[in-house]
């Protein structure tokens, strides 16, 4: 396996150099596209076998729920298509453009009306159309924060306290104090949070600097938990759930009952009485415990198996990434998609608190599955260009070089013509 650093060349011309060394495009990395399919696949049944439930619930028609979903999937397969040909150098120039957007939706969430079956800020509401802002912001965080990585990367600056940390810290704490503070959020800032960082670690940060920000970020989450009374609560009923299984962790409790009641090979598509009202948000938070419910302990090992394949393909393309930004990039996006899966998935069983957020292309929720899917073109856009070409180091400013940050970064590369695909 070889390791690979960065292009040579000054930081005036290192962005142009990149462009310039991405190579000949070849054939992407179809089995990312495949895997993420089977996964909406997935969900589109799973909320079809019980859109029946939901419907009837909601008091809606019968077919609401599917036909969401699929419209949500369609523009979703348009956000890929965007994402995987819009040309990568262009997405490193619409950082800061896609970072004032997603900000000026967030905020327009908080002043606009709420629905009163979801009463907190933030959605984006225009008639029929809605959208969930955080879904927006990751995206567009994910992006400016491997613009600038790769800038202080290629200029020897990544463990420049000023360059590095106060930009990031200034836009984790705003946006904080945004997403968990007014928009009750925590979940979906836990996921901003972890994207962050484990960039920053590939890109380099000195570890000191590193552990420093990942304890202040705890801590932050400590107190916003403590000052929060539902937060409290949540993490009371995640420590004692059977004791407050009527109130607190009601849904921590159906969604184990759920689980519990698959058994090793589920109920079946037709069974299963979980989405009838007894476990709140069936399709959306909690749609892998329907899953389970369903498919039990084997279909949730091989739901589990899909999603691992899919982060070991994004973390293929990370390792072969022509340059800098491509790979942070596509860290970013695995870091994102992996964190949030956990989240999920770990509440649903009871290994984690209770969070509000989303199981990744298989719950329902448009702005979630639109945004997901144009993450997955960035990668599958830097898989078109994956190289065995060695990066070359760049000495740290002082005149030395610190080799930690590229055993963190890429381990081995491929060539397409030597029948790497």
């Amino acid at each position: 396996m070889r390791t690979t650093g960065m292009r040579s060349g000054d930081g005036g011309t290192a962005a142009a150099s990149e462009g310039a060394a991405l190579g000949r495009r070849h054939r992407p990395d179809y089995w990312l596209l495949v895997l993420t399919v089977m996964l909406l696949v997935i969900g589109l049944i799973v909320i079809f076998s019980i859109s029946t439930a939901l419907s009837a619930v909601a008091h809606v028609s019968g077919n609401y729920y599917v036909t969401r979903q699929l419209i949500a999937i369609a523009l979703g397969l348009v956000a890929f298509a965007v994402a995987a040909n819009v040309p990568i150098d262009i997405w490193r120039r619409l950082a800061r453009p896609l970072l004032i957007v997603a900000a000026a939706a967030t905020l327009l969430a908080i002043v606009m009306p709420v629905n009163p079956n979801y009463p907190a800020h933030r959605w984006v509401r225009l008639g029929a159309f809605s959208f969930q802002s955080v879904e927006l912001l990751k995206f567009a965080i994910l992006v400016w924060l491997a613009g600038l990585l790769a800038a202080a990367v290629q200029q020897g600056t990544i463990g420049n306290l000023r360059l590095i940390l106060k930009p990031v810290g200034i836009a984790m704490l705003v946006t904080g104090a945004v997403v968990a503070g007014v928009q009750s959020d925590l979940g979906s800032m836990g996921v901003i949070v972890a994207i962050t960082g484990v960039m920053l670690f590939v890109a380099g940060l000195p570890m000191k600097w590193l552990v420093l920000a990942v304890l202040g970020a705890l801590l932050l989450a400590g107190l916003l938990v403590a000052a929060t009374p539902y937060r409290r609560a949540r993490l009371e009923a995640y420590l004692n759930p059977s004791a407050n299984c009527q109130a607190s962790a009601y849904q921590a409790c159906q969604a184990q009952i759920a689980v519990g009641t698959g058994g090793m090979f589920g109920l079946g598509l037709g069974s299963g009485v979980q989405a009838y009202g007894y476990l709140p948000e069936a399709a959306n938070d909690s749609i892998f415990a329907i899953y389970a419910e369903k498919f039990g302990f084997i279909g949730a090992a091989l739901l589990l198996a899909l999603f691992v394949a899919l982060f070991a393909r994004l973390k293929h393309i990370a390792e072969r990434a022509p340059d800098v930004f491509s790979q942070l990039l596509v860290v970013g996006v695995m870091s994102w998609l992996s964190v949030q899966s956990l989240i999920n998935i770990g509440a649903m069983i009871g290994v984690l608190p209770l969070k509000g957020i989303t199981l990744p292309f298989v719950s329902y929720g448009g702005t979630s599955v639109i945004f997901a899917l144009a993450a997955i073109g960035l990668a599958f856009q830097v898989s078109r260009y994956t190289s065995y070409a060695r990066l070359s180091k760049q000495p740290k400013q002082g005149g030395t070089y610190d080799d930690s940050a590229d055993r963190r970064r890429i381990r081995g590369a491929y060539h397409p013509d030597l029948g790497g695909r």
